[in-house]
């Protein structure tokens, strides 16, 4: 799994001109991508380095102020560039295998005690982010 973290003050995603999912306040917007040889053993390390990541105000995390986060599914995080100018996405996982993945780390961060806002999965999402600090990780478990 991969994941792309961003420290925002707010975010929210949209489908069809409706707002899904937003968090305001300090908090973490995350796109997940899913390959083929991930599992829900991975899915659970992902969500627990999300809520214990120190990259909050005071190298805090979301799990030391109770911050929330917005998860949102993004195949494209394994879309490869090295040939030509066209990604491929042979590396993301179709969406049978990866939607219940996403779902999974969404579930194990809710059982640890977060507040998690999502996207839909498939959908064509407008993301609106503010990143704080600006503080980008690419998390790859």
């Amino acid at each position: 799994m991969r994941a792309v973290v961003q420290r925002v003050s707010q975010s929210s995603v949209s489908v069809d001109g409706r707002v899904v999912g937003a968090i305001d306040g300090p908090g973490l917007l995350v796109l997940v991508g899913v390959t083929h040889d991930d599992d829900a053993g991975k899915a659970r390390r992902l969500a627990a380095k999300l809520w214990g990541l120190r990259i909050l105000d005071g190298e805090k995390s979301c799990s030391d102020v109770g911050a929330p986060l917005l998860v949102v599914s993004q195949f494209t995080l394994y879309g490869d560039t090295r040939k030509g100018r066209r990604p491929t996405w042979t590396a993301a996982a179709p969406g049978p295998v990866a939607e219940p993945l996403v779902d999974a780390v969404v579930d194990e961060l809710r059982k640890l005690g977060a507040t998690v806002e999502t996207g839909v999965f498939g959908a064509d999402m407008k993301v609106a982010l503010v990143n704080d600090g600006p503080i980008t990780l690419v998390i790859d478990v």
